[in-house]
């Protein structure tokens, strides 16, 4: 599916607020690779997101999204674009909610970086805890909860050998090498002694966790609600995006990862200035019952879910650490940068606290 962009689509920031390329030297590359770049059209970028940048073009007369990562030094193993063209062209397959990937090209004097080509999807996303484009639906924390827990389970039903990605990342050990990833990762952000501290007794507490074994499925790795595009009638998703962190592993690190964004009314002050979704609104379900539907859905033994959940909140921490590197090295400019510092902080000092009951957990 492919919908045309609606007329001053609110997603899109001013021409003047969108951040230059060149978009001439893009056009000859296409031309050479048998696609037409229309430059009469303005190429406008997509708001929302705080590290790749997307942008709406034409090409071969219909709309398509290219997708970038930030400019400057980024993190380990981040922004991949080429696993995720590799994704988006294969699970296109298997799910109706997967935009494909149309084109990969890692010759950064292109643009100054990788990049890909994406199917442009229209339709509804509903950013960070924002639940106003949905007022006047009483219906739509429940038909969003039950929503967001059938995709994930769907995703991760799928036969990843069918498709062609029975060999994407390194299932084996996915857990061990998680924590072992995000604790060197946490190092290289980590300023002071009490924050390494801090860091350190969270990782020792996960490599003390016993974790089932499970068999691996493929993975988002940052499934929430502001990654589906949906159908603004039914609010069924419409595609799943941002996947450059994809891979196969664990299916409970993402049910875990989404557990980290649900906050809950109840929750401590640093969940609830996180407001990655609308969940604290009146409606929404809470996270024992998320994970009681996907347990349901997926016939998965979730004992060891709470420790995950220590896991996602462990790295969700150290990305916004180093979100705000990104800001103090000057990648980016967004004023949110700012305040991750003492964000990321505060989500890892509640990952402490649930890991001696001190926090509220599933």
């Amino acid at each position: 599916m492919i919908a045309d962009p609606p007329p001053g689509h609110a997603g899109l920031l001013s021409a003047a607020d969108t951040a230059p390329s060149d978009w001439d030297r893009l056009a000859r590359y296409l031309e050479a690779h048998g696609m037409r770049l229309d430059l009469t059209q303005p190429i406008r970028q997509f708001a929302g997101g705080l590290a790749n940048r997307n942008y709406l073009l034409i090409v071969n007369g219909a709309p398509a999204v290219l997708r970038r990562p930030p400019d400057g030094d980024l993190p380990p193993g981040a922004h991949d674009m080429a696993r995720e063209h590799r994704i988006l062209s294969r699970l296109a397959d298997a799910l109706p909610f997967i935009a494909r990937g149309l084109h990969y090209c890692g010759d950064r004097s292109i643009i100054g970086v990788p990049f890909q080509l994406i199917e442009y999807r229209a339709g509804l996303v509903i950013r960070g805890a924002d639940l106003s484009p949905l007022q006047r639906r009483d219906d739509a924390p429940e038909i969003l909860s039950e929503m967001m827990v059938a995709t994930l389970a769907a995703l991760h039903g799928v036969d990843a050998r069918a498709i062609g990605l029975e060999d994407l990342g390194r299932p084996e050990g996915f857990i061990a090498r998680a924590i072992a990833g995000w604790s060197k990762r946490g190092a290289l952000v980590a300023e002071d002694g009490a924050l390494q501290g801090l860091l350190q007794d969270i990782s020792k507490w996960l490599f003390r966790q016993t974790f089932r074994e499970r068999t691996p499925t493929l993975l988002h790795c940052d499934f929430k609600l502001d990654n589906l595009i949906l159908n603004p009638e039914t609010l069924s998703p419409v595609a799943l995006v941002d996947w450059d962190m994809g891979t196969r592993g664990d299916p409970l690190f993402d049910l875990a990862t989404l557990l980290s964004y649900w906050a809950q009314p109840d929750d401590s002050p640093a969940l609830q200035r996180l407001q990655q979704m609308p969940t604290t609104h009146t409606g929404f379900w809470r996270r024992a019952d998320v994970a009681r539907r996907y347990a349901d859905l997926t016939g998965l033994d979730i004992d060891d879910l709470p420790a995950m959940r220590v896991l996602a909140l462990f790295k969700l921490g150290i990305v916004f650490l180093q979100l705000h590197r990104q800001w103090v090295n000057g990648a980016v400019k967004d004023h949110r940068y700012a305040e991750f510092a003492r964000l990321g902080e505060d989500i890892l000092l509640v990952a402490r606290d649930a890991t001696t009951g001190a926090e509220q957990g599933i």
